[in-house]
């Protein structure tokens, strides 16, 4: 009986002992000697009896908070914030046996929170844009605390400050992987400004940094947030961004096929498939054989029709279609010339011969290699001038557009560089459909050199 109370006794000391040692974290803590109640903590946490205990964690989190808090302690305990966020999520994981006052709780997170965006602010000032990053997102952390047990007076669901400045301070740093996480949260939650002003950035970012990494689940998520919150702004840019960086040149006219079908397409979408279709990339170029890129080049033409369908003002479109067929024309008159030459090649290699009977078969023969370059030409002529009067024809519609413009002051500086090569396409067209009846049709030559002369005057 007297051993059994002897150890009750024991365990009573025992207890009392631990009560005094957080006496003495408390009393210089109290007055302000935030090193000396380190100093206590300390050995309290070193013990493996106290080191456990839940009001160990949170006098150690309370000590080095404070620590945190103050610029010298600060910077004389640089691991003080580290410290006191791990004590202070031991608090957090052993609440119901702390069985603490929440005030001291709440005043050691807004502590850390508000500690942490200050320094954030800081470094965000010098741009040191790694620490910046850092304490930022800290101070998200710290503020999801606070918001997520409605210790603040303010309804809002998170603190916007800090979220947005953990991606600008990220971006900054050139870590753009790490800027978009919380830019996402900010679109999840569709948070569009941030007080007068306009977020259209961050949803930019995410959309080109989802095509740049071929992200295709997040763009397909943001893009539909995009086009609400912003309803003005041009998202078909972007989302073309996003089909030019992770399709292949196939998988393109394929898309294009079926929107086209479905009736999907709007002005900008033709634009934008136009663009795709003939300003194909080095990697797609190196892929396609001549045909191929024909095809590809007919397709862009169709497009531009379809986006001049969809607004006959469009002067661009239309240079582009022009532009197209000129190509076209430039194609056939290089075989055009070619032929020539070659023809000309076998004529003068033919030798002179006066035997009636050698000179025959000799003529036959030149004839037999002749003939086929010759119904070739025949055949490059139907091509040649369906191409040159495409292109006068949607030329001369870009021109008109133009000119009116430009004859009321109103054209712009990219539609000044549109109609000066409006103006020498044609002059070149004209001169060469002049050329061609020359001496054979007196009127037609007339008709043609005039429309030359027109053009010609206007080049710049």
């Amino acid at each position: 009986m007297k051993k059994l109370l002897l150890l009750a006794t024991l365990g009573c000391v025992l207890q009392v002992a631990t009560a005094q040692d957080y006496k003495k974290v408390q009393t210089p803590f109290l007055l302000g000697r935030v090193e000396d109640a380190k100093t206590e903590i300390d050995k309290i946490a070193a013990d493996p009896k106290g080191q456990n205990k839940p009001e160990t964690f949170l006098w150690k989190a309370k000590v080095y908070s404070s620590l945190f808090k103050a610029d010298a302690t600060r910077e004389k305990y640089p691991a003080s914030g580290t410290t006191a966020d791990e004590a202070l999520k031991k608090c957090f994981e052993n609440y119901a046996a702390l069985k603490a006052d929440t005030t001291e709780l709440k005043s050691v997170t807004f502590d850390l929170y508000s500690t942490s965006f200050g320094i954030g602010i800081k470094n965000f000032n010098t741009k040191k844009w790694d620490s910046a990053y850092y304490n930022f997102s800290k101070a998200t952390e710290f503020s999801d605390i606070i918001f997520g047990k409605k210790w603040s007076t303010a309804t809002q669901a998170f603190d916007t400050t800090s979220i947005l400045y953990t991606g600008y301070s990220a971006q900054n740093a050139k870590n753009m992987d790490k800027a978009v996480v919380p830019y996402k949260r900010l679109a999840d939650n569709k948070v569009s400004h941030f007080g007068n002003e306009s977020l259209i950035d961050v949803y930019h970012f995410i959309l080109v940094n989802s095509s740049d990494n071929k992200d295709s689940a997040t763009f397909n998520k943001y893009f539909p947030v995009c086009e609400q919150l912003f309803p003005k702004e041009a998202w078909d840019d972007y989302k073309f961004d996003y089909i030019s960086k992770n399709y292949n040149i196939a998988e393109k006219a394929k898309l294009y096929d079926k929107d086209h079908a479905a009736g999907l397409l709007n002005e900008s979408a033709y634009m934008h498939y136009g663009d795709i279709f003939i300003n194909l990339s080095k990697e797609e170029k190196a892929s396609l054989d001549s045909a191929k890129t024909a095809f590809y080049a007919a397709k862009a033409k169709d497009a531009f029709k379809e986006a001049y369908t969809k607004n006959n003002q469009n002067a661009v479109a239309a240079f582009n279609v022009g532009v197209i067929y000129y190509n076209e024309f430039n194609t056939y008159d290089d075989r055009n010339r070619a032929n020539i030459k070659a023809q000309q090649d076998i004529n003068s290699s033919k030798p002179t011969e006066k035997d009636p009977k050698k000179k025959a078969a000799l003529d036959a023969k030149y004839k037999a290699m002749l003939d086929p370059l010759k119904k070739e030409k025949d055949a490059l002529d139907k091509p040649m001038t369906e191409a040159v009067d495409g292109s006068i024809e949607w030329i001369e519609k870009s021109f008109n557009i133009l000119k009116v413009k430009k004859d009321n002051g109103t054209l712009g500086g990219g539609e000044k560089n549109v109609y000066s090569k409006s103006v020498d396409f044609l002059a070149n067209l004209y001169s060469y459909k002049r050329d061609k009846v020359r001496g054979k049709d007196p009127k037609q030559f007339d008709a043609y050199d005039a429309k030359y002369k027109t053009y010609d005057s206007l080049h710049q």
